[in-house]
Protein backbone atom coordinates (compact mmCIF):
# COMPACT_ATOMS: atom_id res chain seq x y z
CA UNK A 1 0.00 0.00 0.00
CA UNK A 2 0.99 3.72 -0.64
CA UNK A 3 1.78 5.54 2.25
CA UNK A 4 2.84 8.85 3.78
CA UNK A 5 5.93 10.74 2.18
CA UNK A 6 6.80 13.07 5.05
CA UNK A 7 7.73 11.73 8.39
CA UNK A 8 8.41 15.05 9.75
CA UNK A 9 6.60 18.42 10.65
CA UNK A 10 8.89 20.41 9.24
CA UNK A 11 10.05 19.10 5.72
CA UNK A 12 12.86 20.32 2.66
CA UNK A 13 13.25 22.82 1.33
CA UNK A 14 12.05 20.90 -1.69
CA UNK A 15 11.66 22.49 -5.27
CA UNK A 16 8.35 22.92 -6.32
CA UNK A 17 7.40 23.15 -10.16
CA UNK A 18 4.36 25.68 -8.69
CA UNK A 19 5.88 27.70 -6.17
CA UNK A 20 9.62 27.46 -6.18
CA UNK A 21 12.30 26.43 -3.69
CA UNK A 22 9.58 25.59 -0.85
CA UNK A 23 9.85 24.36 2.78
CA UNK A 24 7.07 22.17 4.33
CA UNK A 25 5.19 22.27 7.07
CA UNK A 26 3.28 18.96 7.51
CA UNK A 27 0.26 19.37 10.40
CA UNK A 28 -1.07 15.84 9.66
CA UNK A 29 0.76 13.05 12.16
CA UNK A 30 4.15 11.77 10.76
CA UNK A 31 2.96 8.33 10.57
CA UNK A 32 -0.49 8.33 9.16
CA UNK A 33 -3.14 10.54 7.21
CA UNK A 34 -5.38 12.54 8.55
CA UNK A 35 -7.69 14.56 5.71
CA UNK A 36 -11.74 15.04 4.58
CA UNK A 37 -10.45 14.01 1.18
CA UNK A 38 -9.32 10.05 -0.27
CA UNK A 39 -8.44 11.47 -3.66
CA UNK A 40 -7.19 8.79 -6.30
CA UNK A 41 -3.89 10.81 -6.96
CA UNK A 42 -2.47 11.55 -3.83
CA UNK A 43 0.71 11.14 -3.62
CA UNK A 44 0.51 10.25 0.59
CA UNK A 45 -1.77 7.09 -0.44
CA UNK A 46 -5.11 6.57 0.30
CA UNK A 47 -6.84 6.94 3.93
CA UNK A 48 -6.97 3.25 4.33
CA UNK A 49 -3.58 3.67 5.72
CA UNK A 50 -4.94 5.14 9.09
CA UNK A 51 -3.99 7.89 11.08
CA UNK A 52 -0.83 6.92 12.65
CA UNK A 53 -0.34 7.17 16.57
CA UNK A 54 1.49 10.13 16.30
CA UNK A 55 -1.46 12.65 16.36
CA UNK A 56 -1.57 15.94 15.59
CA UNK A 57 1.61 17.89 16.13
CA UNK A 58 1.17 20.56 18.66
CA UNK A 59 1.27 24.28 17.96
CA UNK A 60 3.75 24.57 19.96
CA UNK A 61 6.35 22.17 18.81
CA UNK A 62 5.23 23.42 15.20
CA UNK A 63 6.48 27.14 16.14
CA UNK A 64 10.07 25.67 17.84
CA UNK A 65 10.99 23.20 14.67
CA UNK A 66 10.21 25.65 12.78
CA UNK A 67 12.24 28.21 13.91
CA UNK A 68 14.98 26.28 14.23
CA UNK A 69 14.71 25.07 10.75
CA UNK A 70 14.52 28.74 9.42
CA UNK A 71 17.67 30.04 11.81
CA UNK A 72 19.71 27.21 10.32
CA UNK A 73 18.87 27.79 6.90
CA UNK A 74 19.04 31.81 7.48
CA UNK A 75 23.12 31.53 9.23
CA UNK A 76 23.72 28.71 6.07
CA UNK A 77 22.57 31.66 3.57
CA UNK A 78 20.34 29.47 2.08
CA UNK A 79 17.56 30.99 -0.44
CA UNK A 80 13.74 30.37 0.24
CA UNK A 81 11.15 31.09 -1.65
CA UNK A 82 7.70 29.99 -0.14
CA UNK A 83 7.04 28.33 3.24
CA UNK A 84 3.88 25.70 2.56
CA UNK A 85 1.74 23.75 4.21
CA UNK A 86 0.64 20.69 2.79
CA UNK A 87 2.25 17.43 3.88
CA UNK A 88 0.05 14.12 5.02
CA UNK A 89 -3.42 14.91 4.67
CA UNK A 90 -5.78 18.46 5.17
CA UNK A 91 -3.58 21.13 7.14
CA UNK A 92 -6.74 23.17 7.96
CA UNK A 93 -8.18 20.18 9.89
CA UNK A 94 -5.58 21.43 12.70
CA UNK A 95 -7.36 22.57 15.49
CA UNK A 96 -4.97 25.41 16.00
CA UNK A 97 -4.65 26.24 12.00
CA UNK A 98 -5.14 29.86 12.60
CA UNK A 99 -2.81 29.59 15.85
CA UNK A 100 -0.14 28.34 13.76
CA UNK A 101 -0.34 30.49 10.69
CA UNK A 102 0.22 33.73 13.06
CA UNK A 103 3.07 32.05 14.17
CA UNK A 104 4.89 31.20 10.73
CA UNK A 105 4.05 34.66 10.14
CA UNK A 106 6.01 36.18 13.03
CA UNK A 107 9.01 33.57 12.42
CA UNK A 108 8.47 34.80 8.19
CA UNK A 109 9.01 38.24 9.57
CA UNK A 110 11.97 37.49 12.04
CA UNK A 111 13.94 35.24 9.24
CA UNK A 112 13.04 35.53 5.67
CA UNK A 113 10.67 38.35 5.35
CA UNK A 114 11.04 38.15 1.93
CA UNK A 115 9.20 34.65 1.68
CA UNK A 116 5.55 33.90 0.60
CA UNK A 117 3.21 31.88 3.03
CA UNK A 118 1.57 29.13 0.73
CA UNK A 119 -1.09 26.71 1.88
CA UNK A 120 -2.76 23.89 -0.16
CA UNK A 121 -5.93 23.45 0.80
CA UNK A 122 -8.61 20.91 -0.38
CA UNK A 123 -11.98 23.84 0.42
CA UNK A 124 -13.56 21.36 2.78
CA UNK A 125 -13.22 23.47 5.86
CA UNK A 126 -14.39 26.66 4.42
CA UNK A 127 -17.31 26.94 6.20
CA UNK A 128 -15.32 27.69 9.61
CA UNK A 129 -14.69 30.95 9.90
CA UNK A 130 -11.25 30.32 12.08
CA UNK A 131 -10.23 28.48 8.80
CA UNK A 132 -11.20 31.42 6.69
CA UNK A 133 -9.59 34.33 8.62
CA UNK A 134 -6.48 32.08 8.81
CA UNK A 135 -6.40 31.70 4.86
CA UNK A 136 -7.12 35.59 4.23
CA UNK A 137 -3.79 36.14 6.14
CA UNK A 138 -1.01 33.85 4.20
CA UNK A 139 0.17 35.49 0.38
CA UNK A 140 -0.82 32.46 -1.27
CA UNK A 141 -4.09 30.84 -0.78
CA UNK A 142 -4.29 27.72 -2.75
CA UNK A 143 -7.88 26.41 -3.01
CA UNK A 144 -8.64 23.05 -4.60
CA UNK A 145 -11.51 22.46 -7.47
CA UNK A 146 -10.95 19.16 -9.10
CA UNK A 147 -14.58 19.56 -11.26
CA UNK A 148 -16.98 21.42 -10.81
CA UNK A 149 -19.44 18.43 -11.62
CA UNK A 150 -20.63 17.34 -8.58
CA UNK A 151 -20.61 13.41 -9.79
CA UNK A 152 -16.81 13.91 -11.07
CA UNK A 153 -15.35 15.91 -7.76
CA UNK A 154 -16.57 13.09 -5.90
CA UNK A 155 -14.90 9.83 -8.15
CA UNK A 156 -11.75 12.27 -8.06
CA UNK A 157 -11.67 13.52 -4.47
CA UNK A 158 -13.83 11.05 -2.36
CA UNK A 159 -14.70 13.74 0.08
CA UNK A 160 -15.69 12.05 3.42
CA UNK A 161 -18.83 14.48 3.85
CA UNK A 162 -22.10 13.24 1.61
CA UNK A 163 -23.42 16.55 1.79
CA UNK A 164 -19.99 18.06 0.07
CA UNK A 165 -20.82 18.87 -3.69
CA UNK A 166 -19.54 21.12 -6.38
CA UNK A 167 -22.04 23.60 -6.01
CA UNK A 168 -21.63 24.18 -2.26
CA UNK A 169 -17.84 24.15 -2.46
CA UNK A 170 -17.67 26.80 -5.03
CA UNK A 171 -20.62 28.95 -3.63
CA UNK A 172 -17.57 29.22 -0.42
CA UNK A 173 -14.35 29.45 -2.58
CA UNK A 174 -16.25 32.81 -4.75
CA UNK A 175 -15.97 34.51 -0.80
CA UNK A 176 -12.23 34.87 -1.34
CA UNK A 177 -12.35 36.12 -5.06
CA UNK A 178 -9.03 37.16 -5.89
CA UNK A 179 -8.02 36.64 -2.74
CA UNK A 180 -7.51 33.13 -3.92
CA UNK A 181 -5.50 31.14 -6.28
CA UNK A 182 -7.58 27.98 -8.02
CA UNK A 183 -6.25 24.89 -7.75
CA UNK A 184 -7.24 22.35 -10.05
CA UNK A 185 -5.77 18.49 -11.26
CA UNK A 186 -6.45 17.71 -14.73
CA UNK A 187 -6.23 13.76 -15.33
CA UNK A 188 -7.78 10.74 -16.72
CA UNK A 189 -8.27 7.01 -16.21
CA UNK A 190 -10.66 4.62 -14.58
CA UNK A 191 -11.17 3.77 -11.32
CA UNK A 192 -13.38 0.96 -9.61
CA UNK A 193 -15.07 0.48 -12.69
CA UNK A 194 -15.68 3.95 -13.53
CA UNK A 195 -14.34 6.62 -16.19
CA UNK A 196 -12.43 9.18 -14.89
CA UNK A 197 -11.98 12.20 -16.97
CA UNK A 198 -12.24 16.01 -16.17
CA UNK A 199 -10.83 17.13 -19.52
CA UNK A 200 -13.64 16.52 -21.57
CA UNK A 201 -15.77 20.03 -23.27
CA UNK A 202 -18.64 19.18 -20.55
CA UNK A 203 -15.54 19.28 -17.87
CA UNK A 204 -13.93 22.25 -18.79
CA UNK A 205 -17.07 24.54 -19.44
CA UNK A 206 -18.42 23.74 -16.27
CA UNK A 207 -14.80 24.79 -14.85
CA UNK A 208 -14.59 27.96 -16.52
CA UNK A 209 -18.18 28.97 -15.64
CA UNK A 210 -16.84 28.38 -11.63
CA UNK A 211 -13.68 30.17 -12.42
CA UNK A 212 -15.70 33.32 -13.76
CA UNK A 213 -18.04 33.09 -10.72
CA UNK A 214 -15.22 32.78 -8.52
CA UNK A 215 -12.81 35.70 -9.83
CA UNK A 216 -9.36 33.85 -8.12
CA UNK A 217 -6.27 35.86 -8.51
CA UNK A 218 -5.07 33.23 -10.69
CA UNK A 219 -5.98 29.22 -11.51
CA UNK A 220 -3.35 26.50 -11.97
CA UNK A 221 -3.88 24.03 -13.59
CA UNK A 222 -1.57 20.78 -12.95
CA UNK A 223 -1.75 16.61 -13.90
CA UNK A 224 -0.01 13.81 -12.47
CA UNK A 225 3.43 13.89 -11.37
CA UNK A 226 3.97 11.20 -9.12
CA UNK A 227 2.67 7.80 -8.23
CA UNK A 228 -0.91 7.53 -7.64
CA UNK A 229 -2.65 5.09 -4.78
CA UNK A 230 -5.10 4.35 -7.83
CA UNK A 231 -3.08 2.45 -10.51
CA UNK A 232 -5.03 3.20 -13.67
CA UNK A 233 -4.77 7.14 -13.69
CA UNK A 234 -2.98 9.27 -16.98
CA UNK A 235 -1.33 12.35 -16.87
CA UNK A 236 -2.16 15.09 -18.94
CA UNK A 237 0.12 16.02 -21.84
CA UNK A 238 1.16 19.56 -20.83
CA UNK A 239 0.25 20.92 -24.58
CA UNK A 240 -3.21 19.68 -23.82
CA UNK A 241 -3.47 21.64 -20.66
CA UNK A 242 -2.03 24.69 -22.53
CA UNK A 243 -4.46 24.25 -24.87
CA UNK A 244 -7.46 24.35 -21.87
CA UNK A 245 -5.47 26.86 -19.91
CA UNK A 246 -6.21 29.31 -23.55
CA UNK A 247 -9.66 28.72 -23.05
CA UNK A 248 -9.75 29.76 -19.89
CA UNK A 249 -7.53 32.68 -20.62
CA UNK A 250 -9.77 33.99 -23.36
CA UNK A 251 -12.50 34.48 -20.68
CA UNK A 252 -9.86 37.16 -18.87
CA UNK A 253 -8.69 34.46 -16.31
CA UNK A 254 -4.77 34.44 -15.30
CA UNK A 255 -3.56 30.62 -15.58
CA UNK A 256 -0.44 29.02 -14.74
CA UNK A 257 -0.23 25.38 -16.04
CA UNK A 258 2.32 23.89 -14.10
Amino acid sequence: MQTVLFHSTIFGPIHSRRLGTSLGVNLSPVDGKVCSFDCLYCEAGFNAQGPGKSGLPERAAVKRELEQKLKAMKNEGATLDVITFSGNGEPTLHPEFEGIIDDTTELRDKYFPGVKISVLCNSTRLDREDVCRALRKVDNNILKLDSAITATMRRIDRPNSPAFTSDGVIEQIARFGSQCIVQTMMLRGEYDGQKIDNTTNEEVEALIEAYRRIGPREVMLYSLDRKTPAQHLQKVPKEELERIADRIRANGIKVEVA
